[in-house]
Order: C-alpha cells, then sequence, then structure tokens
C-alpha cells in the first residue's frame, strides 16, 4: 500500500490532457498534449499497407487501421506510465483522419463489406465520365453551386457509387438495412465507441463537405445530390459539429474518455496552424499536399480550379467557418515512389542527401501525376512524366526534380488562391510530414519567392484535433479565445534565388504539366463491329500510322531503282 501511495505521489502532475488519433493515408498515430501548454508529451506511430490490386486503385484494410489506432493508443498509454505520466488526466481524444477514402461495414456482425477504397483511387475514372456526360454541357463543374467541389475520382459519392454497382455483398447489405457508409473518421469512431453494441454512427461537417453528398449551405446530406448518385441516405452517418461529444471509448486503457473532436486532416492542420482569421493560409506536405485559406463564414467559389469545403464548426451553436483548398494528391507520395518502385532511395530521409549532392535537377522535370492532376486542372486523363532527360542525368538529379514537382504543384495552387482572393499571401505556413526536408522548404521558398514559416513542433494536424476535443462542451479543458492560444515557435526560410530564374524553372515546368496532359483515355473506340481499334490509343495510333507511311515510302523508294 505504501509503494502503491509513493508511486502515486511521484507522478508528474500536468493539469489536463488531451489526446488526438491522426489516421493518415500511410501511418496511424497517437499524440498526447498538454491542453494548457499545447506542448506534445508522448505519442506513437504504425505505418499502415496500402495495397494496389489493378492499376490505379489503392485500398487498404479497414481493420488494420482500427488495430492499428488501439496499438498506437495502447502503447503511447505505456510509454506515459513509464514517464510517470498519469493517464487519469486524459479527459479527451479527438479525431483527424484521411479525407474521401470510402468504407462500408455490415452493422449486424462489424465486419467491413470491402476493403476501404483509399481518395487517390482512380477506378471510379469510368464512373466520373458516365456521370458528367449526363451533366448539361458536359459540365464537371454541375455540382459545384452546392458542394464546392467538381466531379471527380477523388470524391465519396463516386467510390461508394462503385461499391453499389460492383461489390455484390455491398449491395445486398444495403438492402437488407445492414450497411453502413462511412468515412475513415465514422468507422472509427463507431468501431470505438461499441461497434455492433451501440456504436455511434456520426461524422463531421468537414469530412461530410467531402463526400459530393453534402450541401456546404444547408449543412446537411442533400437529397437531391443523393438521388443525382442514387446513395440511398438512411446508409448515411449523421453529420455533427467538429467539436462536441460523440461518444465514450469502451475499450482499452481509456474506457470512459470522451470522444469531443473530430476534423479532416487538412482541416486539422487550419486549426493547428491557428488560422481561425479570413485570409490566414497553410500548406500540408503528406502523401498529398494541401494548401487551405480561410475564408470566414462565407463559402468563397473559386474562378481558378481550387475547391471550396467547410473549414471547421467548433460547437454545435458556433457557426461554420469556409476554406478555399488546392488539392495536390502526390506530394509524399513521390518519395515513396522513388523509394518502394524505383530504389533510387532506401529511405524517404536519403532523397535531401541525394538531391543536395547536385543541387539542381540539370533541366529534368518530373511530373508525378500518378493519378492524374488534381488542382488547378483536375484532369483525371494526365499520367506522370519525366522530361529533359540527357545522358548527363542521374538519380540524383531525378531526386532533386522530384523535391521540385512538390514546389511547383503548390506554387500553381499558391498562384490560383492568390487570383481568388485578390490579396496575395506575403508567406505561408507550412506543415506535415515533408517539411523535416530542410531543402525542400528552402526550395519552396525560392520557387514561391515569398518565405516558408515552419512551426517548431510540426504535428499541426494532431494538433488541431485535440484543440477541438478539448474545447467541446462538457470537456472545456482547451480555450480557443485568441488571447489563450500559446505562441508558436517557428523556424523562417527566405527566397535566395532571384525571380528571374524562378519563374524561367516555373515556366519550363508548365511545359512539362502540358506533355502530362490527355495521356490516358477510358473509352475505348469501336470499330463498326464493336471490336476494339488499335487507334483508340492515340500514341499507338500514331506510331502505326507512321510505321504504314515509313513501309508505303521504302517501297515507293525501292521501286524507283533501276
Amino acid at each position: 500500500m505504501k509503494d502503491t501511495m509513493a508511486a502515486s505521489s511521484d507522478r508528474i502532475m500536468l493539469g489536463p490532457l488531451v489526446a488526438a488519433i491522426d489516421q493518415g493515408t500511410s501511418s496511424t498515430r497517437f499524440l498526447v498534449f498538454n491542453a494548457k501548454t499545447a506542448e506534445l508529451l508522448s505519442h506513437h506511430q504504425v505505418e499502415i499497407k496500402q495495397s494496389f490490386p489493378k492499376e490505379g486503385w489503392v485500398e487498404e484494410d479497414p481493420k488494420e487501421i482500427l488495430h492499428s489506432v488501439y496499438e498506437c493508443m495502447e502503447r503511447t498509454c505505456e510509454k506515459m506510465t513509464q514517464l510517470n505520466i498519469d493517464i487519469s488526466n486524459i479527459k479527451a481524444i479527438g479525431v483527424t483522419n484521411q479525407r474521401e477514402t470510402t468504407l462500408i461495414w455490415d452493422k449486424m456482425t462489424g465486419e467491413p463489406l470491402y476493403n476501404a477504397i483509399v481518395w487517390l483511387d482512380l477506378r471510379t475514372q469510368s464512373t466520373v465520365e458516365r456521370l458528367i456526360s449526363k451533366t448539361p454541357g458536359r459540365n464537371k463543374n454541375h455540382l459545384k453551386h452546392k458542394t464546392g467541389l467538381p466531379i471527380s475520382t477523388y470524391f465519396s459519392a463516386v467510390k461508394l457509387r462503385w461499391l453499389l454497382d460492383n461489390v455484390p455483398e455491398v449491395r445486398e447489405a444495403v438492402q437488407s438495412d445492414r450497411a453502413m457508409f462511412g468515412t475513415v473518421d465514422s468507422w472509427l469512431i463507431w468501431s470505438l465507441t461499441g461497434g455492433k453494441s451501440g456504436g455511434v454512427h456520426c461524422t463531421d461537417v468537414t469530412n461530410a463537405s467531402r463526400t459530393m453528398l453534402f450541401n456546404i449551405h444547408t449543412m446537411d446530406w442533400d437529397p437531391e445530390l443523393c438521388q443525382y448518385f442514387d446513395i440511398p441516405m438512411e446508409i448515411l452517418p449523421k453529420v455533427r459539429s467538429s467539436s462536441e461529444i460523440y461518444g465514450l471509448m469502451k475499450s482499452g486503457s481509456l474506457t470512459g474518455v470522451p470522444i469531443s473532436g473530430c476534423l479532416g486532416d487538412q482541416s486539422a492542420a487550419l486549426v493547428g496552424q491557428m488560422c481561425f482569421q479570413d485570409g490566414q493560409a497553410k500548406n500540408t506536405y503528406g502523401t498529398g499536399c494541401f494548401l487551405l485559406r480561410n475564408t470566414g463564414l462565407k463559402p468563397v467559389m473559386s474562378e481558378h480550379g481550387l475547391l471550396t469545403t467547410v473549414a471547421y464548426k467548433l460547437g454545435r451553436d458556433k457557426p461554420a467557418c469556409y476554406a478555399l483548398e488546392g488539392s495536390v494528391a502526390i506530394a509524399g507520395a513521390v518519395v515513396q515512389w522513388l523509394k518502394d518502385n524505383l530504389g533510387i532511395v532506401q529511405s524517404s530521409t536519403e532523397i535531401e542527401n541525394l538531391a543536395a549532392t547536385v543541387g539542381t535537377s540539370y533541366g529534368c522535370y518530373f511530373v508525378p501525376a500518378f493519378s492524374g492532376l488534381y488542382a488547378p486542372y483536375w484532369e483525371p486523363s494526365a499520367r506522370g512524366i519525366i522530361c529533359g532527360l540527357t545522358q548527363f542525368t542521374n538519380r540524383n538529379h531525378l531526386a532533386f526534380a522530384a523535391l521540385e514537382a512538390v514546389c511547383f504543384q503548390t506554387r500553381e495552387i499558391l498562384d490560383a488562391m492568390n487570383q481568388d482572393s485578390g490579396i496575395p499571401l506575403t508567406q505561408l505556413q507550412v506543415d506535415g510530414g515533408m517539411t523535416s526536408n530542410r531543402l525542400l522548404m528552402q526550395l519552396q521558398a525560392d520557387i514561391l519567392c515569398i518565405p516558408v514559416v515552419k512551426p517548431s513542433m510540426p504535428e499541426t494536424t494532431a494538433l488541431g484535433a485535440a484543440m477541438a476535443a478539448g474545447a467541446a462542451e462538457g470537456v472545456s479543458v482547451w480555450s480557443l479565445r485568441p488571447e489563450d492560444l500559446s505562441a508558436v515557435t517557428s523556424e523562417k526560410f527566405e527566397p535566395q534565388i532571384n525571380p528571374e530564374e524562378s519563374e524561367f524553372r516555373y515556366a519550363r515546368w508548365k511545359k512539362a504539366v502540358q506533355k502530362a496532359m490527355n495521356w490516358e483515355t477510358t473509352e475505348p473506340i469501336t470499330n463498326g463491329n464493336g471490336e476494339t481499334s488499335i487507334f483508340s490509343s492515340v500514341p499507338m495510333g500514331f506510331y502505326i500510322l507512321g510505321s504504314m507511311f515509313m513501309l508505303i515510302g521504302a517501297k515507293y523508294i525501292t521501286g524507283q531503282r533501276p
């Protein structure tokens, strides 16, 4: 008894703590913050396996995602106990997640009915083309006035439509009223609050706004949108604010702790970067790259290829705030590709050293349009291209070109955002895993011609989810009043090259982007008998025609000889 009392008195008293589940595309993390100082106390991370069953398909196992969350929670609790920190001080848990990724499960058994279809997945390209073809004037922005989004493979509704069309188990579960749809946040909250034994089926406004089924003006599911995609509304989760108690943890070391914050990862980073004022912006470098600019209480429709999205709604009775978003599909994923597919680097950290040894791409440009191009083009038929190669080009130049590609893509969405708002950003706040690459940050400042500001605590996505959870009514351990927010220490990268050189490189990049366009067509051209024509591929058509002309020319020339 005496030893137990001694042990408990030795524990460090830190006041209220708030935790965050950060479920990303490539990993899951659980992080614990001090609610008064925003200091990160402990965390644990587990990698998530992606599978690529067919070209353009990207899937993850929903059960692996859930198990990774439990594992991260338990490991973090163990680490905190070793640090003598009392886990009973964790007063709330926030959830932040990869957005758009689509799951459907059986509410009776709790079992997924198919793998999670990841936001990057391209299998729905023909579905998208079919949907666009039935709009007046084949307009991909036909639903933008309600959703803020173009019709694209990126968003959840088309993935859900594919599941209903192609997976018999999903169709049967919907018909027998056993199916539940959700993005990753919904799957996690439902599972953690009891699953088939009373789990809470909900989502927040930020995640709902990425489905194409949600009306960003009425702030609810839209019957007309659901009818357009032919999605039964009864399978959808209840839409809640980003900061309220959804339910309590039902198992593990944190049983009984409320889950009280939920934000899609990019909204969470906006909150974590304290971008609460109209005009403030941040750029997150993860698997993809996402630039969000707070537009306040009014949704602003972009004229330059950006998305209009819900930034956050921090309480049931609080107003929703909106953002303009530039979305880039491939950022950190290009480094993963160089590592896993080409074997150019052994680890993600190695790319900085490789690129630094040459300090230039030597005229090599890399457009990583593996999943088509997102903002500002929304061109699903684009594909990756590396151009400007010479015999001098080596893997170091390619590594440099890959980093430059991330920066050029950011420049494109920043230009679009400046055009839409009319007020150019004077510096860029950044966060995400790739910001640890100092060469990348310097390149970004050089290519944008404005300073890049990186917070010393890079986990802003998890911090945003923790802030939303801690501020929720009934928890109230984290104040979001401007005067109470912690001061953030940061590092600034100033541009070091002249603007003329920056513009020259950017113009070359734009030229490379044009080469990547309209590469892939999903509608094969058939001859009169319904058979696919060899000319359905434009490059193949040119090749065959060219070969035919050469053969005819050769015969003609040889026929002319005496």
